[in-house]
């Protein structure tokens, strides 16, 4: 199964990194987020990936091309180097448009897409969802559309529930309730959704899938970081040194060799840390 990661915005709120490289190749603990997201769907055997490219998209085109040597294993023989590969991974890299929106980016994508049911996200969140039961959820309802549904306590877009299906989105003035957390599984009839470069995914595809009761919610209580502010990456930041990043899984647990607190305890401290944080900016903000 495909796996788009969106990674082609401006990133405005992170100029501080963003200014030479894209949000996505902002670094927590010397990787992209980009690979950190992509070795938490690798966990589940999902490895196809197709990364839409946008605003220097040059330089992920770069990191790729060089990924294999700079993390391999090299030996040098008579007949030529050869390369031990550390992961096994399917990746294409899509030009997308500098300025066109996050709908416009998967419509472009349709040629590659409108044969399969595929999962999406953005390149700027982490989550220890459970993507199986992700998948098992959307192929249980039949309809054309599942998003992760988590919870904020910022004032942003909230979701209005009729069970699991969503039913409309709403902006809301006060904090908590479901928000759009990312993590998406679509069947290829979502592309009858969206209608050009200037559509975004979640004004234009998610609420017209929800005004024809084709947009499902799948709740997600665990850990869920976006990286949007300096403040957001240092938080993830701060959780990988501790060796406690419950978004990357070995076997279902927790990636923290040198660790032995449990996932649920990695989960407890990343929200308290997220909360302190929105706290914080919060508070700046006013």
């Amino acid at each position: 199964m495909k796996v788009v990661i969106l990674a082609g915005g401006l990133g405005t709120r992170l100029m501080e990194e963003t200014t030479l490289r894209p949000k996505p190749m902002v670094e927590i603990g010397g990787r992209p987020s980009l690979w950190h997201i992509m070795q938490s769907y690798a966990a589940y055997g999902l490895d196809e990936f197709v990364i839409a490219l946008g605003y220097k998209g040059e330089v992920i085109k770069e990191y790729f091309l060089k990924y294999r040597l700079m993390n391999s294993n090299l030996q040098e023989r008579p007949s030529g180097a050869s390369f031990e590969a550390p992961v096994n991974w399917d990746v294409s890299l899509v030009d997308t448009g500098e300025k066109t929106m996050t709908g416009g980016r998967l419509r472009r994508l349709k040629p590659q897409l409108s044969d399969q049911t595929f999962m999406v996200t953005y390149g700027d969140g982490l989550a220890d969802v459970d993507l199986g039961k992700l998948l098992a959820f959307h192929r249980s309802h039949g309809r054309i559309a599942t998003l992760t549904a988590v919870q904020s306590p910022e004032r942003s877009t909230r979701m209005v529930l009729d069970r699991d299906r969503v039913t409309a989105f709403q902006r809301s003035e006060c904090g908590g309730g479901w928000i759009n957390g990312g993590f998406f599984v679509f069947e290829p009839e979502l592309f009858d959704y969206l209608d050009g470069d200037s559509d975004t995914l979640e004004a234009a595809g998610l609420s017209r899938l929800a005004r024809d009761g084709q947009l499902m919610s799948f709740g997600h209580e665990g850990f869920w970081q976006c990286m949007d502010t300096v403040m957001e990456r240092d938080l993830l930041e701060t959780l990988w040194s501790d060796g406690q990043a419950p978004w990357l899984r070995v076997d279902g647990a927790i990636a923290a060799a040198n660790d032995p607190r449990t996932l649920e305890q990695a989960r407890r401290r990343g929200r308290n840390l997220a909360a302190s944080s929105q706290a914080k900016q919060a508070t700046a903000a006013t």
